[in-house]
């Protein structure tokens, strides 16, 4: 009995200590797999290396490569008109005539003054011969010669203001004939025969405006960070509503250099050849410039910045798996992907949307994100996050 009772006491001892020390090992690995699944797991990517390609998106406007918006330099009413909106002109063609009785009586007006100021003239210049052959025999004076010789000079110098006056209703005479300055198309007619016409407009619309359409500009306002990139003779794709799908090649040839300190903006001059009248004037046209990229350069996801009071982080692991913020500033934005300018290597492992309130020497453990360039993987990332130890 004495023999039975000690080996029931040392089994019963032998399970509670087998129970002690069970639970306190499951408790140790639980322990162990709490603080295990308190070590936050990231996702790595080594950054992109290589200069990326990128295109800026922009509205712009159509303008004719040249335009002239056609006054009368005469008054008078619309005698005739030859050329209607959308008709191609060639240089010096007839657009319309204008009937100037008004000017026409001021020529014969002058036509007068002038035949008048001739006979003057010639009066004038008789008295004067008539004076230097009577001063030899003494029949005049000295004063009288002198007198002689103004009045024909005078007499003269109206003849030349009469002539000058009437050459210049000559000239303007020629302008009773409206012409085309160039060869181009007319994109507006605002008149029509019997319209008074007043000279130099009066600040109303053009008669006629022609414009050479042959070759358009393209006129685009390019924020201030994106001007560097935009160098000229940089191409560009346009695109505009009538043609979807369809795409025009124009050249960037001009740089207005300054910024527009309202917009921040510069404004910027492309050509786009338009041999076959397909675009319009006055159209909008939305503009693909091309960026030009550097040839190695550091590119990391967007989500991957870090945007605090101190400025702008990315944060990185080290070799010991020990997060490292590492301040950084951008070259260029684009859209996913991000341009750094300073602040990273090729070689750094860049977190990829970095959980709130990371810090630098903060412990994490580095998983797989398929389709990155990812760093080599740590033996901590073998283990299946979330599931406790069995």
């Amino acid at each position: 009995m004495r023999f039975a009772g000690l080996a029931v006491a040392a089994g019963a001892a032998v399970i509670v200590v087998t129970g002690i020390t069970t639970r306190r090992m499951a408790d140790a690995r639980l322990s162990e797999w709490t603080e295990d699944q308190a070590v936050p797991v990231v996702a790595v990517a080594v950054p992109d290396s290589q200069g990326k390609s990128a295109t800026i998106d922009l509205p712009g406007r159509l303008e004719a490569y040249s335009q002239a918006q056609i006054y009368a330099r005469v008054s008078g009413f619309l005698k005739a008109w030859d050329a209607d909106m959308g008709a191609p002109v060639k240089t010096g063609q007839l657009l319309a005539e204008i009937d100037a009785p008004d000017l026409d009586q001021q020529i014969l007006q002058a036509q007068a003054d002038l035949s008048s100021a001739q006979a003057n003239a010639i009066l004038a210049d008789a008295n004067l011969q008539r004076s230097q052959s009577l001063i030899k025999s003494g029949a005049a004076t000295k004063q009288d010669l002198d007198q002689k010789t103004a009045d024909s000079a005078n007499r003269q110098g109206l003849v030349n203001s009469a002539q000058a006056n009437l050459d210049r209703l000559r000239v303007l005479e020629k302008y009773k004939r409206i012409v085309a300055p160039f060869d181009g198309l007319v994109t507006l007619r605002a008149t029509d025969i019997g319209a008074l016409i007043n000279a130099g407009g009066s600040g109303g619309p053009a008669l006629f405006v022609v414009s050479d359409t042959s070759k358009l500009r393209v006129y685009v306002n390019v924020p201030q960070n994106y001007v560097p990139s935009i160098k000229i003779g940089t191409k560009a794709q346009l695109a505009v509503p009538e043609y979807p799908g369809r795409k025009f090649t124009a050249t960037v040839n001009a740089s207005a250099q300054s910024v527009d300190v309202a917009s921040g903006t510069t404004r910027m001059q492309l050509l786009v050849d338009n041999a076959g009248g397909e675009l319009m004037t006055g159209a909008f046209v939305n503009v693909q410039l091309e960026l030009a990229h550097p040839e190695i350069a550091i590119n990391v996801p967007a989500s991957a910045l870090i945007i605090g009071q101190n400025g702008l982080h990315v944060a990185t692991v080290g070799a010991d798996d020990r997060v490292v913020l590492k301040p950084v500033t951008i070259a260029r934005d684009l859209g996913k992907v991000v341009e750094v300018a300073s602040g990273l290597t090729a070689d750094d492992r860049v977190i990829d949307s970095p959980p709130d309130g990371i810090a630098s020497g903060d412990q994490v453990r580095v998983a797989v994100t398929p389709g990155s360039k990812l760093a080599p993987e740590t033996a901590s990332a073998k283990r299946v996050p979330g599931k406790p130890p069995g």
